[in-house]
């Protein structure tokens, strides 16, 4: 299927080409024609499977015609949890609708307010922004949504876990009745359905996450070491299989800043993004690695919301995840758009809870290779595949 059998304009068609991408992948075949329709619509989808165009470019066909009556006005609002990616879906607006008369601008925290409140003195068609930096822009009565026609949450599972879920009710409570909403998240949790309830009437419902978790074109393995020799394995297999390019993910921002300093230590150059850093060096060190001039980043989970880079080869998880579903996440940022990717995991005795629960969602074991030198003291069992967490657990007698 070609994107213009999905409905859309010639323009739009051709700027989507001229990206390079020459066909819809599944929740684009599927998302786009229902969000073409008007109606609402609750979608599940990982990371790597094209769900930003999948919004993006309804918005853009519905919003050709006309624009902005009013100072101070948008048209469509993308609500999403990171600046980052605010960031990326803003550039994402500006290339598929580069020849339509639309305006677009990203609006986040973090910086300085005042351009981005004169930017929306004469009225934006398309305000991607973060919930916190919007609310306080509307306390300002620097922008209203009385002009409002799409409202869109982007990455809502995150956006709830970071806690966001008061910013959000209260912005849905002041956008127009009529308006229709897309809501995106990687699972669709009792909470994300909650919030679909509230922000939404009768969605249509599609959901890939599940067929999509594991796409074989993503080769993953994992090896076990102690945790105290983990920094040394990184550095190991980043110097023996001289990867041009790798995304590193890690839990903490201190773990992040440590990280970089024992791989200097060992004649490896790398970069850390989280949220510590100030928005400017974020974009900085964001853009450097996309343009290839870094080649290994370390990132925290939530930083690394909107890192969307064509072509990755490599992400490490130098600490897993928690839940399952992040993990799917992660490694869905290489591996895009049909290309071939690579998934590599650290793995500790204490990670074992983790690396079950991951299994399970998968339904399969990742494949583990030894590297000489590294065997773990504290050994990582085989994983259990149909794993519960206790919480989850059913006691015996019913009870």
């Amino acid at each position: 299927m070609s994107f213009s059998k999905l409905g859309l304009s010639d323009p739009i068609v051709q700027a989507v080409a001229a990206a390079g991408y020459t066909a819809p992948t599944s929740i684009q075949q599927q998302a786009i024609p229902a969000a073409l329709t008007g109606a609402d619509l609750l979608a599940a989808a990982q990371t790597g499977t094209g769900k930003t165009a999948s919004f993006v470019l309804p918005i853009l066909q519905r919003l050709s015609q006309g624009q902005t009556q009013r100072k101070k006005r948008v048209r469509a609002l993308i609500l999403t949890p990171t600046r980052e990616l605010a960031l990326q879906i803003e550039q994402s607006i500006q290339r598929y609708g580069a020849a339509l008369p639309l305006t677009a601008m990203a609006m986040v925290g973090g910086v300085d307010l005042q351009p981005q409140r004169q930017k929306l003195v004469d009225g934006i068609d398309i305000l991607v922004a973060t919930p916190g930096r919007l609310l306080d822009m509307y306390h300002r009565r620097a922008v209203h949504f009385d002009e409002l026609e799409v409202l869109v949450l982007d990455e809502a599972d995150r956006m709830l876990d970071m806690g966001f879920i008061d910013d959000i009710n209260e912005i849905v409570d002041r956008l127009p009745e009529s308006r229709q909403s897309l809501l995106f998240s990687a699972t669709l949790s009792n909470k994300v359905r909650a919030l679909a309830r509230s922000a939404m009437v009768e969605p249509v419902e599609i959901s890939i996450a599940a067929r999509e978790a594991s796409k074989s074109n993503i080769r993953q393995w994992l090896t076990t070491v102690d945790k105290d020799q983990k920094s040394a394995l990184l550095s190991h297999l980043l110097t023996t299989m001289a990867w041009p390019q790798a995304l590193i993910f890690i839990e903490t921002k201190h773990g992040a800043a440590k990280l970089v300093s024992q791989l200097a230590k060992r004649g490896i150059e790398a970069e850390c993004i989280h949220s510590g850093r100030t928005q400017p060096v974020r974009e900085q060190i964001l853009a450097d690695f996309k343009a290839g001039k870094i080649a290994y980043l370390i990132a925290t989970g939530i930083a690394a919301r909107g890192i969307d880079i064509d072509g990755l080869p490599l992400v490490i998880n130098y600490d897993l995840p928690f839940p399952a579903d992040e993990y799917v996440h992660r490694i869905g940022r290489t591996g895009r758009a049909g290309a071939d990717g690579e998934a590599v995991s650290l793995v500790s005795k204490d990670d074992f809870k983790n690396l079950c629960m991951i299994e399970s969602r998968l339904d399969h074991l990742i494949e583990r290779r030894e590297i000489d030198g590294f065997a773990p003291r504290k050994v990582v069992p085989i994983s259990i595949l149909n794993y519960v967490p206790k919480n989850k657990r059913k006691s015996s007698d019913g009870a």
